[in-house]
């Protein structure tokens, strides 16, 4: 879902950001040396029930809603929502280098709250990469907390790329305006 978002760090976001707990990590996956992944952590002050629900089921509404300028639509283009939905984002104004990325749901389990998108057509595989995946894992840790965890996986015929590390780091950001926009009322 958010590997566009990597724009959101350059532009002045539609929230306050304030990210709590951040530990970047980057480290080479087990995937014949050419997969690689970047991981990220960050907190929500919002119960996991609620967040679940706004990052799978609501997604396509709410981000357009909290990042306008970056995603003007998201429109499900396959599928019912859930495995094997193929979403479709057009970039809003302030992303210059792409105007659309096509994103299918690969993994998607309830019960441990995992989701993951990789991107199948345009944006990040017009940039050069071979594969694009960005996962989310949220886990409880308390009654009106989650921590969220965003891997995003990549195979990239471009040497040293920064947008896997973007990419994260503006999930996180993402993240943040999710959480406030759940916190303020979710209209």
């Amino acid at each position: 879902m958010c590997n566009f978002l990597y724009m959101i760090l350059s532009v002045d976001p539609p929230c306050k950001l304030m990210l709590i707990s951040v530990k970047p990590l980057l480290t080479n996956s087990h995937c014949s040396g050419m997969m690689k992944e970047v991981k990220s952590q960050v907190k929500a002050g919002v119960e996991i029930g609620t967040f679940w629900k706004a990052l799978t089921k609501d997604m396509r509404f709410i981000i357009p809603k909290i990042v306008p300028n970056l995603v003007k639509e998201v429109e499900l283009v396959e599928g019912d929502g859930g495995l094997g939905s193929v979403l479709l984002f057009k970039f809003g104004s302030d992303v210059s280098n792409m105007s659309y990325q096509k994103e299918k749901i690969v993994e998607l389990d309830e019960c441990l709250h995992i989701i993951s998108l990789q991107v199948v057509e345009g944006g990040h595989l017009n940039l050069g990469f071979s594969v694009y995946k960005t996962t989310f894992q949220l886990t409880s840790i308390g009654e009106h907390e989650t921590s969220i965890d965003v891997i995003v996986a990549y195979e990239s015929e471009v040497e040293e790329s920064s947008k896997p590390s973007k990419t994260t780091a503006s999930a996180l950001a993402f993240i943040k305006c999710l959480e406030s926009y759940l916190l303020n009322g979710a209209s």
